[in-house]
């Protein structure tokens, strides 16, 4: 007797749980993933940072940017790109460095926390002390070889002038006007220590813009400021990947449905 109860106790958690996976079935639960690799349609950046000598130079920070206080000109753009890189969800981003000579840091890439890890592993100076702007802009170019991107963006930072590397600034436009490159130069420091004409002059052949920042809290405004004018469609809209999972929850409970009606049958 005590059998059958225990039996007929088991059926009734059976349909129990029969009725709660028809249920969550039929509520069609997912999983919705907004930063999944498959929604990389956004823009290719490159940030070409430069690394001379003059950017160790300390009183970039404002006063009221506790954070950054007593840091250097190449620490600050450093932490500042950072949190700019962050908030490029749809792009793909790329770093280049340069001084006597520059190179590509970090190549374009859809994963941001490996560029932002590799910040972390540039130091002022190792690329020498001089600052070679036309390089940097040819080394860009690069990095841009096999990418497939509508918009293609480098946005070149420097506090001094072009006195190194064998491409003239001039001749390195040539190449980004080829491409459909635009560039944003931003000069950072005192008045008159970077090549403000110069910059300007690259900023308008390519259709970017010309920016000047005294101080950290100037730069952040700055980077707040491209970010406006190069956010990507996409973020208006939702590219979602989404995994249904009621196929799980009705297939659990018609497995246990059958269970039931084979017991009936062998009855």
């Amino acid at each position: 007797m005590s059998a059958k109860r225990s039996l007929k106790h088991i059926e009734w958690i059976i349909k129990i749980l029969i009725f709660i996976f028809l249920v969550i079935a039929l509520a069609s639960p997912i999983i919705i993933d907004k930063a999944n690799p498959l929604n990389r349609h956004g823009k290719d950046i490159l940030l070409a940072i430069d690394a001379s000598g003059s950017m160790n130079s300390s009183g970039f920070d404002s006063s009221d940017d506790e954070e950054l206080k007593g840091k250097s000109r190449f620490e600050i753009t450093k932490y500042i790109a950072k949190e700019f890189i962050k908030n490029r969800q749809s792009d793909n981003v790329g770093i280049v460095l340069f001084g006597d000579f520059a190179f590509i840091a970090s190549p374009i890439t859809y994963e941001k926390d490996i560029v932002i890890d590799m910040f972390d592993l540039l130091s002022q100076g190792m690329a020498g002390q001089n600052t070679a702007m036309g390089e940097a802009i040819s080394m860009g170019v690069r990095a841009f070889k096999h990418s497939t991107a509508k918009s293609k963006v480098i946005i070149l930072l420097s506090d001094g002038e072009h006195n190194s590397g064998s491409i003239s600034p001039k001749d390195a436009v040539k190449l980004v006007k080829e491409k459909n490159i635009k560039i944003y130069t931003i000069a950072i420091g005192k008045k008159g220590e970077a090549d403000e004409a110069l910059l300007s002059k690259v900023a308008t052949s390519s259709g970017g813009h010309f920016y000047y920042a005294s101080n950290s809290k100037e730069l952040k405004a700055v980077y707040e400021n491209i970010d406006e004018l190069e956010s990507s469609k996409i973020k208006s809209r939702e590219f979602l990947l989404k995994d249904y999972y009621y196929e799980l929850f009705l297939l659990l409970a018609v497995t246990l449905l059958l269970y039931l009606m084979y017991r009936e049958i062998k009855r």
